[in-house]
């Protein structure tokens, strides 16, 4: 009996272990510490930003118009003027710039903006409101600004900042059509002509050129010309029929008389004329005073 007992007890402690074996394990994790991971993570940001390669002015891997200014170790972080970015050419000079000027593809973030009146920023070159203005565009400085208006002809070119044709602004609504209201006419490519001219239908004194024979551009012929649609030139507008009284009430005959025949001048008489006196002999020390 007692050895059935023993048997009994050797498999009753079998299933205890298997059982015990059967049941999940409890896994020992750790608390989640969520301010202390957070911080950990701000100590590492900490850590890049305040290494500072050398002295200097560097600029923020991620925003434009941050940068920062290392001295013996130490770091301060800076940001340009609202609509400006920083000029990281030179570490030596502490430069913001326009955006027109730099590649802010790789570090696109920017500070919040501070709109004025026709300031999208407080500083830099901004298209006017109305998209239907192509040539008037504002220059802002410390969110005052100022109107300039391109000349005749060309359009605001939001990616340069400066005024340009309007086939290279590729502003919607500012096409060479629509500044122009001219189409360039279906050239002929038997005549070999790579940018024909037209005489301006409105103005004798301006005509298109057709870029490539379809982009038209507006060009002048100076003042007392015309453009001679006959042999596609500049010439003095009276010689041009259809043209011949285009400037009168602007100037008198005699004003384009004296366009076409401007004064010959009289050349200079030469200062290098050689001189009728002798030169003087270099003197060799002075003279010995008589006794």
């Amino acid at each position: 009996m007692a050895f059935k007992s023993s048997i009994g007890l050797v498999f009753l402690g079998c299933l205890v272990v298997l059982a015990s074996s059967a049941l999940p394990k409890k896994q020992n994790r750790k608390p989640a510490n969520a301010p202390a991971r957070a911080q950990a993570e701000a100590d590492r940001d900490a850590e890049i930003t305040n290494s500072c390669p050398d002295d200097g002015f560097f600029a923020d891997a991620e925003q434009c118009d941050k940068y920062y200014e290392c001295r013996q170790g130490e770091i301060i972080e800076k940001l340009c003027p609202d609509g400006m970015v920083f000029n990281d050419y030179n570490p030596d000079d502490e430069k913001c710039d326009l955006p027109f000027n730099l590649d802010c593809s790789q570090r696109p973030k920017l500070q919040e903006p501070k709109p004025t009146l026709h300031c999208p920023r407080l500083n830099g070159y901004f298209s006017h409101e109305d998209p239907k203005e192509c040539g008037i565009f504002y220059y802002c400085v410390d969110g005052k600004f100022n109107m300039i208006t391109c000349p005749d002809g060309l359009v605001y070119n939001d990616k340069t900042g400066i005024c340009t044709w309007p086939d290279e602004a590729k502003k919607k609504g500012c096409g060479a059509a629509d500044v122009f209201q001219f189409d360039c006419p279906p050239v002929n490519e038997t005549f070999g002509l790579t940018h024909p001219r037209y005489a301006d239908p409105d103005d004798c004194q301006f005509f298109y050129v057709c870029i490539n024979g379809n982009t038209p551009r507006r060009s002048g012929c100076k003042l007392g010309q015309a453009f001679d649609d006959v042999n596609k030139k500049c010439e003095w507008a009276r010689k041009v029929p259809e043209c011949a009284d285009w400037y009168k009430g602007q100037l008198t005959d005699a004003e384009l008389e004296a366009l076409e025949n401007p004064p010959t001048l009289k050349p200079k008489p030469s200062s290098s004329q050689p001189s009728r006196r002798k030169p003087q002999r270099p003197g060799k020390g002075k003279a010995l005073e008589e006794e």
